[in-house]
């Protein structure tokens, strides 16, 4: 994989509920040089969290989208919104906003409509953990945008025909969670050791999205946890998985369901691997899945160069 130098630019996009930060990367120029042409198509990457932590900054988001950059690709990361922590009181300011769904989702769909605007080439989005429940949550409203059939209107936001910009070039998953209630895991699942014995116990998983969701009605919405749902049209998929972690009774449940659906999908196991991998730079896996990412998103990009 080839590495480039980067430049890492902060900006911000107008979304419904106000600015939202991203961060835009791209190869550096080298001195008294022309930028060097980046691979097509844009990506755009979301970081993981639980929907109450993350940023920027942290290496699921920085460190994963230099890395990218550094194969040659623009990409865009997306400061969205987060709900309270489980179980916390926030927020403590009476009268203070609380951020429930679909906040974060209208803040990913706002810069995910941006970036396809600027991209002539197109945008693959991508997502770890529950930023894989914002993309594949992200590829069903676009589909709902743009008026395709069969699909439940969204409170708020009616179907718009030909409202959407370039549908999407591709999306990829990584240690995705997508379910309300977590299924029951695979049979060959390893549990996970140490904290995430207790914090990833189906128990907390089904905690955690009913703290995102904020509503039992919220919680049902096929916008909110696309998984167990009936799917629209997604393009060429890409999905990761970690091999002893609890999430993975969502994610395989989701492939299922999209391999059900017809979706050109390829399923990837790291063995030996634990939840939030891209979190950790210097762990293997984090190498072996960006580049793996890098060369499936060079061969979508390769029909369009190869016409030019």
């Amino acid at each position: 994989m080839r590495r480039n130098p980067v430049d890492a630019i902060d900006d911000s996009i107008t979304g419904p509920h106000g600015p939202v930060p991203i961060r835009r990367y791209a190869p550096t120029a080298p001195p008294g040089g022309a930028a060097p042409s980046a691979l097509s198509p844009t990506i755009v990457w979301l970081h993981g969290g639980g929907f109450f932590a993350g940023n920027l900054d942290m290496a699921e988001s920085d460190a994963v989208a230099r890395s990218f950059a550094a194969a040659g690709f623009r990409v865009v990361t997306v400061d969205y919104r987060l709900v309270p922590p489980v179980g916390s009181r926030w927020p403590i300011r009476r009268g203070a906003p609380t951020v429930r769904y679909p906040v974060p989702l209208d803040d990913v769909f706002a810069v995910v409509e941006q970036i396809q605007s600027e991209s002539p080439d197109g945008v693959v989005l991508g997502g770890a953990s529950a930023g894989a429940c914002l993309a594949a949550a992200t590829v069903a409203r676009l589909a709902q945008s743009a008026g395709l059939p069969g699909l439940p209107g969204l409170p708020g936001l009616p179907a718009q025909p030909g409202h959407a910009s370039q549908p999407l070039r591709g999306v990829f998953f990584i240690y995705g969670l997508f379910h309300a209630v977590f299924p029951a895991p695979p049979a060959d699942l390893v549990r996970p050791t140490g904290r995430r014995r207790y914090t990833h116990a189906p128990a907390m998983l089904n905690l955690m999205s009913r703290n995102y969701a904020g509503s039992s009605d919220a919680l049902s919405d096929p916008f909110a946890f696309p998984g167990g749902h009936p799917l629209p049209p997604f393009p060429r998929t890409l999905m990761i998985d970690a091999d002893h972690d609890s999430i993975r009774a969502s994610s395989a449940a989701f492939a299922n369901e999209l391999e059900a659906a017809g979706v050109d999908l390829d399923y990837r196991l790291i063995p030996g691997t634990q939840h939030a991998f891209l979190n950790r730079p210097n762990d293997p896996a984090f190498t072996e899945a960006v580049s793996g990412i890098v060369e499936w998103a060079g061969e979508i990009a390769t029909p369009r160069l190869h016409a030019e």
